[in-house]
């Protein structure tokens, strides 16, 4: 048996979203006429209270193209130094829209509205970038899969709108988020001027994001996705799993967090781990013992069918999943408590 607990990003679609997407009704979405793409877009559009969507190939490209639509060249984004945006999307902040990052010391990935107002820079003061956008990321990713409370994100809101600056969220597990927390999409859709979400990981469809704003706005990220090469023809197939995955498989991401949290409970018992980070949903991060090395663990979970990604520094990362089911639970659960 093998299993993957690398990252949510490793699920197959299921035989029922494979039957739904091979029913999917297609045309040319380049020409708006892909009836299956619309659908999904303005469901997700009203799911968060917002009026349009429009779907990408990735949550990159989504991401992207909402910092391109809120900044000129020269201007400044305000992230957390953790952030997604600033770290794992290929330096596409510089490249294509010429902005830099000012990145701030959160806790878990998460800023406060006082670090945010701290760090805008004065817009009378041409010597340094104009700030004009703050991103954050719900849950975070580096932070292990910790989420916002609505309300530090109101507060941010306001620090925003004082300063006239745009709001954008990094929504990849943003349904991760909003069933830990039972939280409403809609409560979000009021905050943020862009949302971007993703349907391949904890919902399991094989690829797609979508980027959520207003009629306006989402009219001219219609082009940017075109400049970045994001137009595709039939891909109502693929827009026809992430249908299925919002109707199916939003309300079992409980099934995850609660793995997590189990293993997470396991590994604080032994003797070889020094630290487990709190959990709150799919995301574990743990260190071993300074005089363990993680990469032998790796290796040793590796030989036993189990896979696991390494952060360095003596971090290891599990990452609970659709394909995650509880056979393979109670194996690494069993495992890892052999390995004490």
């Amino acid at each position: 048996m093998e299993i993957n607990l690398v990252s949510d990003t490793v699920t197959k679609p299921t035989p029922e979203m494979l039957q739904y997407m091979f029913q999917a009704k297609v045309g040319d979405d380049v020409y708006k006429q892909d009836p299956t793409v619309n659908e999904l877009q303005d469901k997700v559009a009203a799911l968060f209270g917002m009026e349009a969507a429009l779907f990408f190939p990735s949550g990159t490209m989504a991401n992207q193209t909402a910092i391109k639509l809120h900044t000129q060249p020269g201007e400044q984004l305000i992230a957390d130094k953790w952030a997604h945006v600033y770290n794992y999307e290929g330096g596409g902040v510089s490249f294509n829209s010429g902005v830099s990052c000012q990145l701030l010391e959160g806790n878990r990935g998460m800023i406060k509205a006082p670090q945010v107002a701290a760090a805008i820079n004065d817009p009378e003061f041409y010597h340094s970038p104009k700030t004009s956008l703050v991103c954050v990321e719900n849950t975070t990713n580096k932070g292990g899969g910790a989420c916002y409370e609505i309300e530090d994100l109101v507060e941010i809101k306001k620090v925003c709108l004082a300063n006239n600056l745009k709001f954008h969220l990094d929504g990849a597990r943003i349904w991760n988020a909003l069933v830990a927390k039972k939280q409403s999409p809609k409560h979000y859709g009021q905050i943020f001027d862009t949302i971007s979400v993703c349907l391949s990981k904890g919902l399991g469809a094989p690829i797609g994001s979508l980027l959520i704003s207003d009629n306006e706005t989402i009219h001219r990220a219609l082009r940017i996705r075109k400049i970045l090469g994001g137009g595709m023809r039939q891909v109502g197939y693929l827009a026809a799993a992430g249908i299925y995955a919002l109707d199916n498989h939003i309300e079992r991401l409980a099934d995850d967090h609660r793995r997590a949290k189990e293993l997470g409970q396991a590994l604080s018992q032994l003797s070889w781990v020094a630290r487990v980070e709190p959990i709150e949903t799919n995301i574990l991060i743990f260190e071993v013992q300074p005089s363990i090395d993680e990469r032998a663990v790796v290796e040793t979970l590796k030989q036993r069918g189990i896979h696991i990604s390494s952060m360095g520094h003596g971090k290891l990362r599990m990452v609970t999943h659709l394909d995650y089911r509880e056979v393979m639970h109670d194996y690494v659960m069993e495992t890892l408590q052999r390995k004490s």
